[in-house]
């Protein structure tokens, strides 16, 4: 079993947030491969489902970001499972917006859903980082991460998570460079 993890912060007014297409990705997943329907666990929402032939846990902590450490370690702890088990989709400002990749532990770059995940669990997962690009200047930053997503790139974030949700297969079999090159093939074809 793997347990995926879309970063995010809860509520209705988060929702288009950048900071929240962690979420966003996760969703796309569950229902691009049929999952079963939301459930209250693990102090998040958590969605059960296959990819391919891999069983796979989708998580969306109800804490906020700075939490998300103690929803991801009660689910890897409740099934038994390490870090080897555990990927986590997460927004990421030094990759340009709409970029994809896939990256074995490492820092959390000032993130603090990956801060708080590492804190309870140690760095050693995987990462799908989601580029949102950088407002260029460290003050506009918070305000950058928790702003909506323009309507100017909607379509680019819908390709993005299509192409996420229908490459998952290759992450469930641990084929993270085929991935990473299918889902920016599908993004190129969208934007030629």
């Amino acid at each position: 079993m793997q347990i995926w993890v879309g970063l995010g912060n809860p509520g209705p007014r988060y929702a288009l947030h950048r900071h929240n297409v962690g979420f966003m990705a996760v969703d796309v997943i569950a229902e691009m491969h049929g999952f079963g329907p939301e459930q209250k666990k693990f102090q998040g929402w958590v969605r059960e489902g296959r990819i391919g032939t891999q069983k796979v846990l989708l998580l969306k902590p109800a804490t906020f970001m700075n939490e998300s450490g103690r929803a991801v370690g009660e689910a890897l702890r409740f099934y038994k499972l390490g870090t080897d088990a555990l990927t986590v989709f997460h927004d990421e400002l030094d990759l340009a917006p709409f970029k994809v990749k896939v990256k074995q532990g490492g820092g959390h770059a000032g993130h603090n859903g990956l801060r708080s995940i590492d804190q309870h669990m140690g760095p050693d997962f995987r990462r799908i980082r989601l580029g949102i690009g950088h407002p260029g200047h460290k003050d506009r930053v918070t305000a950058h991460v928790l702003g909506n997503y323009a309507k100017a790139e909607e379509d680019d974030l819908a390709a993005m998570l299509g192409a996420i949700g229908a490459e998952a297969e290759w992450l469930a079999k641990g084929d993270d460079v085929r991935f990473m090159n299918d889902v920016a093939l599908r993004m190129q074809d969208m934007n030629p």
